[in-house]
């Protein structure tokens, strides 16, 4: 009995290993072909002109072939996300967390996991349709379509991750924390604040890694309300993402051809770019964990 306890066990070991390193396995697939796809284009432009160039004419008579804008465009909207979504989604969990009755809590967080289940296109339609001739109006401007309106829709798309993962974070917290608090002395907001968050930090700052990934990774959305145009990054001007450069010409660029390659080069770059930004916030969440 005890002997198939133990093959059953064994069994259910291999298969979660194998399940493990079926995931590792695509990690590294999908690694390996962008090396072996984008490597050529920057071997063949540059790596100097391509990652610092500042126009993008890839299907100019004298094709130009850099990047420089996407990634600024990328690192400012989603840094501008940053911004504008963290605090709103920081304090609408300390809200749901410790102040709201059960009942706004329910409503809210019906509307939160609904904001998670809406496609990035309807982000785009709605934004594209409402966002951008407001932008327009609001600030004069000839055309809404800007870096400013992709940095609000992507502010709004990682509301629902910070939202859940931080509020799970602060219900987290044990609730003797909190009595010892208020028996010293210490008015409520005073334990939220300076009690409970500061015992959440660190699901919060994961909240917050995962709020980058879903702004930098974006494509759809701000494709629909940036403008699309290779400029270089200004925040009321028309603008092109890493993501949105692949997404709008991967379907035209012929088979072969340099321009084909340096799309899955700005893959490449765009991996990299989120590897490197995944790493730095874990080690800063690994550093304040461990202090």
């Amino acid at each position: 009995m005890k002997s198939k306890m133990h093959l059953g066990e064994d069994a259910i070991r291999g298969v979660f290993m194998l399940l493990g390193m079926v995931t590792v396995a695509c990690v590294l697939l999908i690694t390996v072909y962008l090396i072996l796809a984008g490597v050529p284009a920057i071997r063949e432009i540059g790596l100097g002109p391509f990652l610092l160039g500042r126009v993008w004419a890839s299907t100019a008579a004298e094709p130009k072939f850099g990047i420089l804008p996407f990634i600024l465009t990328s690192l400012y909207g989603t840094a501008g996300a940053i911004v504008l979504g963290v605090p709103v989604g920081f304090f609408t969990a300390v809200y749901l967390a410790k102040v709201a009755g059960e009942r706004t809590r329910r409503v809210v967080g019906a509307a939160v996991s609904l904001l998670a289940g809406i496609p990035s296109v309807v982000y785009g339609l709605v934004g594209m349709m409402v966002l951008v001739p407001g932008v327009r109006e609001l600030f004069g401007l000839s055309d809404g379509a800007s870096l400013f309106s992709a940095m609000v829709v992507l502010s709004v798309m990682i509301l629902p991750s910070i939202v859940k993962m931080s509020l799970t974070a602060l219900e987290a917290v044990p609730r003797e924390y909190e009595d010892a608090s208020l028996a010293l002395g210490a008015t409520p907001m005073e334990t939220y604040f300076r009690v409970s968050v500061p015992a959440a930090r660190s699901g919060i700052a994961a909240a917050v890694v995962l709020g980058v990934g879903r702004a930098i990774g974006e494509a759809m959305a701000v494709m629909m309300v940036s403008g699309n145009v290779a400029n270089m990054p200004s925040l009321f001007q028309s603008v092109r993402f890493l993501t949105t450069a692949v997404a709008s010409e991967m379907s035209y660029s012929a088979e072969g051809s340099l321009q084909r390659k340096a799309l899955f080069s700005i893959a490449l770059v765009l991996f990299l770019f989120i590897m490197l930004i995944n790493a730095v916030l874990n080690a800063l969440l690994k550093r304040s964990r461990e202090g």
